[in-house]
């Protein structure tokens, strides 16, 4: 089992400027691959993210990540955050806290950008290149961390067909090496594609968990249901898929 299962969240809250934003959220993730969180807006599906990876601490509750909470981990925004440097120079300080050799450090950047089409890139000022480009470096530094645990907040929200055919593919290919995957998304056509469980989250809750094509054509809860019924163009695209 990977070092990152099981993910649980026990009872875990979280209260910002007097909102409560989780609400005694209860889930077990212990499955391989790639677990999808979706629902509405404001449900907390961010935050949880946030949660999972340390980036805030809850007001109530607990994480628990593997057996020790060891695992390695790596988070892609949605807007990526970049330094005013070259793309390799992007790509080589995610790896400065693995604290390899130069040889191994360099070719970690080489092959995380060839293997995102970036490689002819290399020396270009990050801050230059288009969102598409951008979001593929985000998830090249991921790549080459050799995460455990990849945790994923809406990684292609605005972006077109061709980059998000380019990082769907890296993300399950991440997946098939061993790396656990969370992805946020509201595109349910991508979820369909890319999801072997889902979570619906709402109201700050876990309303639903289960195999993907359970939950996306036969959800059990009403809340699932109504957020579902309200995605409905995607459902075609998804069933012939």
């Amino acid at each position: 089992m990977s070092p990152a299962l099981p993910i649980r969240l026990d009872g875990l809250g979280y209260r910002a400027g007097g909102r409560i934003i989780l609400d005694r959220l209860d889930a077990t993730i212990a499955a391989p691959g790639i677990t999808a969180l979706i629902g509405p807006n404001g449900a907390g599906k961010s935050v949880t993210l946030r949660l999972i990876d340390g980036l805030l601490a809850p007001s109530e509750g607990a994480v628990r990540i593997g057996a020790d909470g060891s695992a390695r981990r790596a988070f892609v925004f949605q807007r990526p955050a970049l330094v005013r440097a070259s793309v390799a120079r992007n790509l080589g300080l995610a790896l400065e806290p693995l604290r390899l050799g130069r040889a191994e450090r360099n070719a970690r950047v080489a092959a995380a950008l060839d293997r995102v089409g970036l490689g002819a890139r290399a020396g270009d000022p990050a801050t230059k290149l288009s969102g598409g480009e951008q979001q593929r470096l985000a998830l090249a530094r991921a790549w080459a961390t050799e995460p455990q645990l990849l945790l994923l907040d809406e990684p292609t929200a605005s972006l077109d067909p061709a980059a998000t055919e380019t990082i769907e593919a890296l993300v399950a290919e991440m997946a098939r090496a061993g790396t656990k995957v969370l992805i946020v998304s509201h595109n349910l056509g991508q979820v369909a594609r890319l999801a072997d469980d889902v979570i619906v989250m709402s109201g700050g809750r876990a309303v639903e968990h289960g195999p993907t094509r359970q939950v996306l054509f036969s959800p059990r809860t009403a809340d699932a249901r109504a957020y579902i019924k309200g995605e409905l163009p995607w459902t075609s695209f998804a069933a012939a898929s």
